[in-house]
């Protein structure tokens, strides 16, 4: 009998709200010996960045002590930080790059 009184209402599922995982900025910071050549180049090839924007965000660099690559998960993002820390190593480099809240 209980199937013959359901027949008639529509049940709907709730759906659950899945918040996006928050977002944090992986920043570059300026020092006096690493040259901007490779900046630009870490920023095109790590953080596909075009030429004009990784220029942009290199002088970005130069000229405020700090600039934003991008927005990533905190996993991401503390993984780009290791392999500008790696990549810079590599060259002999002493350029660091930082993890803030988005």
């Amino acid at each position: 009998m209980r199937n013959q009184e359901q027949r008639g209402t529509v049940l709907e599922a709730e759906k659950a709200k899945v918040k996006p995982p928050p977002l944090f900025k992986v920043m570059l910071l300026n020092d006096d010996y690493t040259p901007m050549d490779f900046v630009v180049d870490v920023l095109e090839t790590l953080f596909q960045k075009s030429p004009a924007e990784a220029y942009r965000v290199m002088m970005q660099v130069h000229l405020e002590g700090r600039g934003r690559c991008g927005a990533y998960t905190y996993e991401v993002a503390e993984t780009k930080v290791s392999v500008v820390h790696q990549l810079a190593q590599e060259r002999g480099f002493p350029l660091l790059a930082s993890i803030e809240e988005a």
